[in-house]
């Protein structure tokens, strides 16, 4: 007697990758992506380029009217049973033909005749893809301009809000969190203007047949391939692309810089998060657990994620530019490698942007505290200005040398650099008291900050509009 359900069968309605999980996948693909890349949407897109086609080739007396219009209505994906579908290509070790018999099969009076009426399968495949990434890339495009116009409000709202500048790890000079978040929104701004750039480059389909020479079409083989993709709301291409697939990598590269942004923007975030930094922290709710063993723990879980999925849309890269290397006029030991690897770059980069919008639209900056942190060296932060205003009266490189022995001994003795500054003749001389005070001041020490954010951001913001 069977008691429960049979775990063999259950574990073959689950998916085995963490896109798939019923555990982990919301983290890893938003549900409207991972539905464009369902099995669903792939096939009906294979059968959206065959009606298509079928249109074109009946508009130019190539099949009949009727036919075209019988594939046309047939070719619905909620006709035919993917599972069969799936056991056809195991069956015959063909990635498409299981595909059109189904359609086939449901077209009446002979109709099925006429489908795939002189195109290849990477015709179709590559096609289909491309209006799968079309749709995928609405989605993109769209969260990135989102998190953009995020980004680009706090800049002019907190342009003057001065926080601790960092470089090498290490507190460096004041700057301004406007500041920080304009160079954020610049380098987005560059990646929307390579998307547009790239945009009609890479959506272009092929309807090309078996070697590209549009051979089976005769004549008409221009005309047949320019209908069939403006129905489908794709570029025409000026020759066959099966064996040239730069379009594939360009799509892929835009991908890895946006997830590669978006995964520093995590990181400074995460870093900016820790307790002895605690300048901002991830959206928090009450029930939001950090850790099963201490009660306390609020850890920034959301935007490590960000930086782990950044990083396998970059392992993606790779192996898509493998793709380049293709031999003769078509070869799938390379193309295939895109039927795994596209899809997963475009899941990661839309769970990426989906995750980032939720982070910055909910992000907690505390103003208090980058303001305590601007005091955490003793006033160290201000070497450089005091060395520039010495400089005016002994030199800079001379001035550059007695500060920096001056600044050591504020660190290895533990005592504020004022009182070290004050304390040394060398210094006195040529500043005084009042003059090393508003030295030493962080908040009019920001230089041209925001100058500079006004001019990525300014006051309007036709980029979002």
């Amino acid at each position: 007697m069977r008691h429960g359900k049979d775990p063999a069968r259950e574990s073959k309605k689950m998916g085995s990758h963490i896109i798939d999980s019923v555990v982990y996948g919301a983290g890893f693909a938003p549900p409207e992506m991972a539905e464009i890349f369902s099995d669903r949407n792939r096939v009906q897109k294979w059968f959206d380029v065959e009606a298509a086609l079928a249109q074109a080739q009946a508009e130019l007396g190539m099949i009949p009217a009727e036919a075209a219009a019988e594939i046309t209505r047939k070719a619905r994906v909620e006709l035919v049973d993917l599972a069969a579908i799936g056991a056809g290509v195991s069956q015959v070790a063909h990635s498409l033909v299981p595909a059109l018999r189904a359609l086939a099969r449901l077209c009446a009076g002979g109709a099925g005749e006429y489908i795939h009426y002189g195109t290849t399968t990477q015709d179709i495949i590559d096609t289909g893809m491309m209006l799968q990434l079309k749709e995928a890339w609405t989605l993109i495009v769209q969260e990135l301009r989102h998190i953009r116009q995020l980004l680009a409000d706090q800049a002019r709202q907190h342009k003057g809000t001065v926080m601790v500048g960092r470089t090498h790890g290490q507190q460096a000079l004041p700057i301004t969190w406007g500041y920080k978040l304009a160079v954020w929104v610049d380098e987005i701004d560059r990646h929307l203007e390579r998307c547009t750039e790239g945009e009609k480059r890479i959506f272009v389909g092929n309807i090309t047949g078996a070697v590209g020479t549009m051979a089976a079409f005769g004549e008409l083989g221009l005309e047949v391939q320019r209908r069939t993709l403006q129905r489908l709301g794709l570029g025409v291409p000026r020759i066959c692309w099966h064996s040239a697939r730069d379009r594939i990598t360009e799509l892929a590269t835009l991908l890895t810089q946006m997830a590669g942004t978006m995964g520093k923007i995590a990181n400074e975030i995460y870093n900016l998060q820790r307790t002895e930094i605690a300048e901002l922290r991830e959206p928090f709710h009450m029930g939001k657990v950090g850790s099963s063993t201490m009660p306390h723990k609020q850890n920034p879980s959301t935007v490590e994620l960000v930086v782990v999925l950044a990083r396998l849309v970059r392992g993606n890269l790779m192996p898509l530019t493998d793709t380049l290397f293709q031999e003769h006029e078509r070869d799938a030991s390379c193309w295939r490698i895109e039927w795994a690897a596209l899809p997963e770059a475009c899941l990661y980069t839309g769970a990426i942007l989906t995750h980032m919008r939720k982070v910055l639209a909910g992000l907690q900056i505390w103003e208090e505290q980058m303001t305590r942190n601007l005091h955490l060296l003793g006033g160290l932060l201000l070497s450089e200005r005091v060395m520039l205003a010495l400089g005016e009266k002994i030199g800079k490189q001379t001035a550059h040398e007695l500060v920096y022995e001056i600044a050591m001994r504020a660190y290895e003795e533990k005592i504020p650099f004022r009182q070290a500054l004050a304390s040394d003749p060398r210094i006195t001389t040529h500043l005084d008291p009042e003059r090393l005070d508003h030295l030493l001041d962080p908040t009019t020490y920001i230089g041209l900050a925001p100058l500079l954010v006004e001019q990525v951001v300014g006051s309007d913001d036709p980029v979002s509009t």
